[in-house]
């Protein structure tokens, strides 16, 4: 079994959150697993260690696959790394034991200036996790305000998004924006003083602009359907989230699909009844203890949330209003 103390205390630039709980839930680990974001490989080796027979490493992001170089040599035909995307886990396994997706963007990512996802490095304006989209410059420049502003709030929780969209606009009629110190000033510029402890205040902004520049909340709720698919029968969906739309979208999946969703009342839309999919394992979602805040502080959002399938047939997926998924729709 891998020791996760020492995983936790080794020097890193993305620890896993939450291994040590995925991994004493999963316990014994065998049969084929993947992981859906590979990042550098936390997950991955903590499967591998305790006894996976197989694990297909999944990253929409071709940089990070250089990282785990000494991993594919050492687990050779047992690792399989696949550069892809949440919405078609079902095209790259099935009949999985276990599958492991760590929502949102990792520590390593924040880190590289050049990627553009940090307010709090200057580089270009681009957050993209993977090649062939559209960069936050192309979202910050050519979007009209009132795309901007619905972007802000319902992917951000920004309740300032109208100001903050104006001033955006405003501002990109003299420079168009090209870095993420820039956006960030600006943002800055319209918000209230930040006190001690709080916040920085572009943080719900770069969010929600990270989120739509990469599609994350489809992604999301395609991949969890395509996780619905891919398991066996027994196998175990394990989801890490960061925020309270992401966690929200994936409890009511899996309540739904475990047929314990709330019946509707007289007010609210009938919420159809299926044959359970999966059977809750964690009834609330699992938070990091003291120990793992102590040595990784970004475990301190992380939510864990964990269902097992069931033999039933995959059925129609849930609409977006089911889940409570945000829909943008672009008016370009």
């Amino acid at each position: 079994m891998i020791d996760t103390d020492s995983m936790l205390t080794s020097v890193s630039s993305h620890l896993p959150v939450l291994l040590a709980p995925i991994l004493s839930i999963a316990a014994p680990v065998r049969g084929d697993w993947l992981d859906g974001t590979l990042g550098s490989g936390g997950y991955t080796r903590g499967l591998l260690e305790s006894g996976a027979k197989s694990v297909t490493a999944v990253d929409r992001d071709p940089s990070v696959f250089h990282l785990v170089k000494e991993l594919k040599q050492k687990y050779n035909e047992r690792l399989n790394l696949v550069e892809g995307v949440f919405s078609k886990l079902d095209q790259y396994a099935s009949n999985l034991s276990g599958i492991v997706l760590d929502l949102g963007v990792s520590s390593m990512q924040l880190d590289q200036a050049e990627r553009g996802f940090s307010f709090m490095r200057d580089g270009p304006l681009d957050m993209r996790m993977g090649p062939s989209i559209r960069t936050a410059a192309d979202l910050v420049n050519q979007s009209e305000e009132s795309e901007l502003a619905n972007i802000l709030f319902s992917y951000g929780e920004e309740r300032a998004s109208r100001r903050i969209a104006r001033a955006i606009v405003r501002r990109r009629t003299e420079n168009c924006f090209n870095s993420t110190l820039d956006l960030a000033q600006v943002i800055q510029s319209v918000m209230p003083r930040q006190q001690l402890g709080q916040k920085h205040p572009a943080t719900r902004s770069f969010q929600a602009i990270r989120i739509a520049v990469n599609n994350e909340y489809q992604e999301l709720f395609d991949g969890l359907y395509a996780a619905e698919k891919a398991l066996g029968e027994g196998g175990l969906l394990m989801v890490v989230t960061f925020h309270s739309i992401e966690d929200r979208m994936v409890k009511r999946f899996l309540q739904m699909r475990s047929g314990l969703a709330a019946k509707a009342n007289r007010f609210a839309p009938e919420i159809r009844e299926v044959a359970p999919q999966f059977k809750l394992i964690t009834k609330k979602a699992l938070r990091a203890d003291t120990k793992e805040l102590s040595v990784n502080p970004r475990a301190r959002s992380a939510k864990l949330r964990v269902a097992r399938r069931t033999a039933a047939t995959s059925v129609e997926m849930l609409s977006h209003k089911e889940l409570g998924m945000p829909v943008i729709k672009s008016k370009r």
